[in-house]
């Protein structure tokens, strides 16, 4: 039987990050007791004082605070993933250009970096961005509650001590950044949560994780000119794309002077006033001044009356059938708590597919491999559809053919390196995925995304004039080769 468990916050520390005075850094504690078991937390979170309520730093207080310390409308990737993290990568392009400029006959140099003034820049275009969605949805008459809410019958949501009912329930409450067990959160070990507020540049930096978030902060933090080594577990870095991408992004991250070290396990870390230590299983171990976990988020289920109800869950993810429908009648779940892809844009596609639904119109199912995904380092990682492993395993007879970005005039004006693969069925031709990795690649799943989501061959699109000089054109290339007609390609 579920029981209730008593939780505690506090407020550890308050710190001010930017020059005005009205944005802060709290780091908080969490302790909760239900009678029989106890657990705490440590976290941080940034936070903008509401307009118009403006106090001093010296009177703030952990009430005044722990108010403030809800999601804002846009959620985690607005605030605390998609758009701060590409923000810094964005200024870490910036630095990367002014250090190259020489080579092409620009006297740029680069002469260190500004957090205070990255931060400022980061937080304007969240500022912007969120403005903006708050008067979307003012603009559609929707009602917008701000609060802490909980699922109190199939039919109802409390917020605040207020009940809101409806024919049809939604639950999208997102993600969190998950860490190890036993491996806390603080001071020196930290989430992506706090990375994104840290005011200085540190000079060495652990990560443990080498998936999506791992070799983003990994390729940020290089361009600021700090010392990187990523810790993964598994094999190979971005495990989860194909093995040609995986290993021309090692090359890559080699090449920038990113330490890794891949098929190896965190044990423990350790941490002092100046640095912070991991143990690996093998014994190696290895120091920095900060350690950054990024092994993943899990979903944002907890205590939130799902399971009292009825929903099915599993290891805190909501269960949802292809319509996103709980089994619950009425009950629909969508985003980060169904188990799949964790991605913004999959969410944007799930609340769409749900209003839908619930409207009536009877909308096409979600093929999830259908869903581009992009890694937004340098270089970048774009992808959809499956793996050459995983095609060969679904389909058997397969080709694939890799058209090295060498050959496009862009790209060498860029100078950039990578490959754009396409894999098809032996039977029908169909394409059944597209993997890249290069510079600016992600601006090219738009037509990847086409191809596949419309069951397209090489022959329908390799007709397609692409225009030149555009790294778009190696799409085009990359195609007519696997049509058998290469222009500029060796096939």
């Amino acid at each position: 039987m579920p029981t209730t468990a008593e939780c505690t916050w506090a407020i550890a520390q308050m710190e001010r990050y930017t020059a005005d005075g009205i944005v802060f850094t709290v780091h908080y504690t969490v302790a909760a007791n239900d009678g029989t078991y106890a657990s705490s937390a440590y976290g941080s979170i940034g936070l903008e004082q509401p307009e118009g309520n403006i106090i001093p730093y010296a009177d703030l207080t952990p009430e005044i605070v722990i108010g403030w310390v809800q999601d804002k409308l846009g959620g985690t990737c607005l605030h605390r993933g998609c758009i701060p993290t590409k923000a810094l990568l964005h200024a870490a392009e910036v630095a990367d250009t002014a250090r190259e400029g020489e080579h092409i006959g620009v006297h740029s140099t680069f002469n260190g970096i500004d957090m205070t003034k990255v931060n400022e820049y980061k937080d304007g275009v969240i500022g912007r961005l969120y403005k903006g969605l708050q008067g979307l949805v003012k603009s559609r008459d929707i009602t917008y509650v701000e609060g802490s809410g909980k699922l109190v019958a199939p039919n109802a949501v409390e917020v605040n001590g207020q009940r809101y009912e409806g024919k049809n329930i939604v639950l999208a409450t997102g993600s969190f950044a998950r860490s190890i067990p036993g491996l806390e959160i603080s001071g020196r070990v930290m989430t992506s949560d706090q990375a994104l507020q840290i005011d200085y540049v540190p000079q060495s930096v652990i990560i443990l994780g080498g998936g999506v978030i791992g070799v983003e902060f990994a390729s940020v933090w290089k361009s600021f000119g700090v010392d990187v080594t990523i810790i993964e577990g598994l094999p190979t870095l971005v495990p989860a794309e194909d093995a040609a991408v995986s290993k021309a992004m090692e090359r890559a991250y080699r090449k920038r002077g990113i330490n890794f070290k891949t098929g190896v396990r965190f044990q423990s870390a350790t941490q002092d006033d100046k640095s912070v230590t991991i143990t690996l299983e093998s014994g190696e171990t290895v120091s920095a001044d900060l350690l950054l976990v990024a092994v993943g988020r899990g979903p944002r289920t907890e205590n939130l009356g799902y399971e009292d109800h009825g929903v099915a869950m599993d290891r805190g993810f909501v269960l949802a059938n292809d319509r996103l429908a709980t089994n619950v009648a009425g009950v629909f779940a969508v985003g980060d708590i169904v188990p799949g892809l964790q991605l913004a844009h999959r969410g944007f596609q799930q609340g769409i597919f749900v209003a839908e639904e619930i409207a009536g119109l009877a909308p096409a199912t979600i093929d999830e491999l259908g869903i581009p995904r992009v890694t937004y380092s340098e270089p970048e990682i774009a992808s959809i559809g499956l793996t050459e492993a995983q095609a060969k395993d679904k389909y058997g007879d397969i080709e694939a053919y890799e058209y090295n970005l060498g050959g496009n005039g862009k790209s060498q004006i860029l100078g950039t390196t990578g490959f754009i693969k396409l894999i098809r069925k032996k039977s029908d031709g169909i394409v059944v995925g597209v993997h890249m990795i290069g510079a600016r690649v992600g601006e090219l799943i738009g037509e990847a995304q086409l191809v596949y989501n419309w069951e397209g061959t090489a022959e329908d699109v390799a007709p397609l004039v692409h225009a030149h000089p555009t790294q778009n054109e190696a799409m085009g290339e990359a195609f007519m080769a696997l049509a058998g007609k290469p222009l500029h390609a060796h096939a």
